[in-house]
């Protein structure tokens, strides 16, 4: 039997089954992914191989299906482990905000990193754009300009009022998306926007941090409404994202602008810290480069210390 994971609840799943019939699962036995160590060995859209159980109604995974891609970052707390997000994605939508919580560009550079590391296409969704006052919608537009000239999409919505939101549903049509950020940036919120039977709760951003409360506790997959294949993977808020089996001599490969901007630098292995010919180190002085990709460039090179990049709460 042969089906795909659409919950994860810790230590139990619930698999659909390719003929549509929904199972509790568990995993059998002493099961691990093959070479990688992982915190959940099973994530939200796997395929997955099932030994049904003797009561037909519960089943047994015995085997992943290879997969095309994944999100991984580093475990919390057990920094020689990773932690699998989602599997499979067609397209990753990165919800951020720059105020009540800021989402810190040092977490959106580490996001992006792992996923151009892992093939896995991503979006910027800069939400509650109906809560901005001048500064921030200034700070709003020079991210979205820094992320749109690296080439990355960058759409602007307010998930609350509806604004914007349908350009990205066009995006999202017959995908597989994961809807990831920070806890408090509105992505229960957009969920409920993109499909109203989610049901998903919400929950006020706290006043005295300007934090968000975790109100997704599991990640669930949920079918887009009248779309054939289309889904959205919805994930617990991440707070820090430390990145996981990427060398400090590869880093530079998943910064795209930094990638392209290498190709001058004298040496072929630069390592875009103080050394003659950086056409990096030249790009940043004449300000072709943001600095804040710069200092995330760096913070993962020397990436040692998940508390240096995760928010103090």
């Amino acid at each position: 039997m042969h089906g795909t994971v659409i919950r994860n609840t810790g230590n139990s799943y619930v698999v659909r089954t390719d003929e549509g019939k929904l199972l509790d699962c568990k995993v059998k036995g002493n099961f691990r992914l093959r070479g990688i160590r992982s915190t959940s060995p099973v994530a939200v859209g796997d395929g997955v191989t099932l030994k049904p159980a003797d009561d037909n109604t519960t089943a047994y995974i015995t085997e992943i299906d290879e997969r095309r891609n994944y999100i991984v970052r580093k475990a919390s707390n057990l920094s020689k482990q990773s932690h699998i997000l989602a599997a499979n994605i067609d397209l990753a939508l990165l919800v951020v905000t720059v105020a009540r919580p800021e989402t810190t560009t040092t977490f959106i550079d580490r996001f992006l990193a792992s996923a151009e590391a892992y093939r896995v296409p991503t979006v910027l969704v800069f939400n509650k754009t109906d809560e901005l006052n001048d500064d921030e919608r200034a700070q709003a537009d020079y991210l979205q300009a820094i992320y749109g000239e690296i080439g990355y999409d960058c759409i602007a919505i307010s998930a609350l009022t509806g604004q914007g939101t349908d350009r990205l549903t066009e995006m999202m049509a017959g995908k597989i998306c994961l809807l990831a950020g920070h806890s408090g940036v509105g992505k229960s919120t957009l969920l409920n926007r993109l499909i109203p039977t989610a049901h998903a709760r919400t929950a006020e951003v706290s006043e005295a941090h300007g934090t968000g409360m975790h109100t997704t506790t599991f990640s669930e997959l949920y079918d887009l409404p009248g779309q054939d294949g289309g889904a959205v993977i919805d994930i617990p808020g991440i707070k820090g994202f430390g990145t996981f089996n990427i060398e400090p001599d590869e880093v530079a490969h998943f910064f795209r602008d930094i990638f392209k901007i290498s190709d001058g630098c004298r040496f072929n292995n630069c390592t875009h810290t103080p050394e003659p010919g950086c056409a990096v180190l030249e790009a940043l002085e004449q300000h072709r480069l943001a600095p804040s990709r710069y200092a995330s460039y760096l913070s993962m090179r020397d990436d040692k210390d998940e508390a240096k990049y995760r928010p103090a709460f």
